[in-house]
């Protein structure tokens, strides 16, 4: 039975080891899921309707949104949840890892496959933005607040915005701190693209004032020299 098969992967994957009467009663995640198989049923038989409301009563208790017509695979986690929202077209595979925060979304509003693809396996952080129709390759990790737009290699790690792997950043840590899974943080390391510009520009304007003080000099040298 598939709520006793989401309850072992939450006592399994969560730190926090909740009882099964904590997994089954507190854990928006597996409510979501589970109220997302009855309108996935509803959609594919062709009462769309009906489906939509189902799902919309799923989002309203537990502040995740699944459309109905996703395809999720089996023993998925979605922790804590609160502001998922996943695609009509997109497709999750077996033993994902979805934190708060996370969309799989899509680019364009044409009709067909305009969601992403989840490989199984994949562990998404928290806040990270997964967009249009590419593939995130088996045993991934999206590290948080990351913004994906092109495709992830299986086993990868991306991280930033846009997103990709750590080494390909311009400033690196000295250290790269390794975790199981991306979670809240990147995954390895601080890496913050936008914290990079600002240094850049600092830099810059340090360099012009540098250069304009050295020009209000040269008047100051020209009247001495005369």
């Amino acid at each position: 039975m598939e709520l006793f098969e989401l309850v072992r992967t939450i006592r399994t994957r969560d730190p926090a080891r909740p009882t099964w009467l904590e997994a089954v009663t507190s854990y928006a995640g597996l409510h979501a899921v589970l109220i997302h198989r009855l309108a996935h049923a509803l959609y594919r038989m062709g009462l769309k309707a009906l489906a939509r409301m189902v799902s919309h009563t799923g989002r309203f208790v537990t502040g995740i949104e699944i459309h109905p017509g996703a395809r999720l695979g089996r023993r998925l986690f979605i922790d804590h949840g609160m502001g998922v929202v996943i695609g009509e077209t997109a497709e999750v595979g077996d033993d994902v890892l979805i934190y708060h925060g996370v969309t799989l979304g899509g680019l364009s509003g044409q009709p067909g496959k305009r969601h992403p693809t989840i490989g199984d396996g994949v562990a998404i952080g928290a806040g990270a933005q997964v967009l249009g129709p590419i593939l995130v390759g088996a045993g991934a990790r999206v590290g948080a607040n990351a913004v994906v737009v092109a495709e992830v290699p299986a086993g990868e790690t991306v991280v930033g915005i846009p997103a990709r792997p750590p080494q390909e950043h311009r400033v690196l840590p000295a250290k790269p701190v390794q975790a199981e899974s991306p979670g809240y943080g990147l995954g390895f390391g601080p890496c913050d693209p936008v914290g990079e510009e600002l240094a850049i520009l600092r830099a810059e304007v340090a360099a012009l004032r540098a250069e304009m003080a050295e020009l209000r000099r040269r008047p100051a040298r020209l009247d001495a020299a005369e």
